[in-house]
């Protein structure tokens, strides 16, 4: 699973370069994104909704947000 650092990032980036790190991967793989926008909490769910991706699972560990995605099809 790969990792994708976005922490101090704003919204749109920590999004924009989840879109762009799964869109070099295949269906079903995964991959982690560490956050520190509260906003992401709103943004990714939402992100992964309407393009396509399972979010696997949340989490958060003091101000770090993180995220586990599966690209979809």
């Amino acid at each position: 699973m790969r990792t994708l650092d976005v922490r101090g990032m704003r919204c749109p980036l920590p999004v924009l370069k989840a879109r762009k790190a799964l869109g070099d991967m295949a269906p079903g793989d995964e991959i982690e994104v560490l956050a520190t926008d509260p906003a992401a909490r709103i943004d990714f769910p939402h992100f992964c909704a309407t393009a396509g991706h399972r979010l696997v699972a949340t989490g958060e560990d003091g101000a770090v947000l993180s995220f586990r995605i599966a690209k979809g099809p």
